[in-house]
């Protein structure tokens, strides 16, 4: 967990160096972030390059203290290639999903890597059901009590609150992003590593579940 090995650092280097221009830039962001309107004008390219700005330190420094934790089990276990696959392929599946759920209004925008995070933080789930995550604050265990929980209900809890927040809209984070890197994050890594998921079948069909909560809710205008 968190080794920071050559394609995560590359990835982190890109995402620093793009967000601090951008802090300090404004109409550099303009020009590169995800904007309903300016794509369906022909700029396609902003569904990706909107994935390396944020919209200030803190934002910058959570996805990638994310990435941090989750990349290397990603990387070890489908490879460089595999990763960059996961995390690109998240990036592009949250925007195209933000598009879709944004289609009718020209002036939405967003910016942030969530999308390919949340991508990432979903293969590692897949590929490492055995992940624990601890609380920062607390120690691993209190005599035989161990504090850690299971990574695939954080994943599930996850996207479970990211549908009531899409849902309720009471903040200004483009959470169908996240849902949309998730989605990503899981098709990618079942296409690379089939095999490895089937061994795992029960918590691969877990993990649907928000997915699929999504598409219902969308069909039946509850969203």
């Amino acid at each position: 967990m968190g080794d920071l090995n050559l394609i995560t650092i590359i990835v982190i280097a890109a995402n620093v160096f793009v967000s601090l221009k951008g802090f300090n830039d404004f109409y550099f962001v303009e020009q590169y972030k995800f904007n309903v309107g300016a794509i369906n004008r022909g700029e396609k390219f902003r569904m990706f390059t909107s994935g390396f700005l944020h919209a200030n330190p803190n934002h910058l420094i959570m996805n990638m203290i994310g990435l941090y934790f989750f990349a290397d089990q990603v990387v070890n276990t489908i490879g460089s290639a595999g990763f960059l696959a996961v995390y690109f392929g998240s990036l592009f599946a949250g925007s195209l999903l933000s598009l879709y759920f944004n289609k009718d209004n020209y002036m939405y925008s967003a910016l942030g890597a969530s999308g390919a995070v949340t991508g990432v933080l979903y293969s590692a789930i897949l590929l490492g059901p055995e992940l624990k995550r601890y609380f920062i604050f607390l120690p691993p265990r209190i005599g035989s009590l161990d504090l850690g929980i299971k990574a695939y209900l954080l994943g599930v809890g996850y996207l479970l609150y990211t549908i009531y927040a899409m849902k309720h809209k009471n903040d200004n984070i483009g959470h169908d992003a996240h849902f949309g890197g998730a989605i990503g994050g899981y098709v990618i890594t079942f296409i690379l590593a089939s095999g490895l998921l089937l061994d795992h079948l029960l918590m691969t069909i877990l993990l649907t579940i928000p997915i699929i909560i999504l598409f219902v809710m969308k069909r039946t205008g509850r969203l």
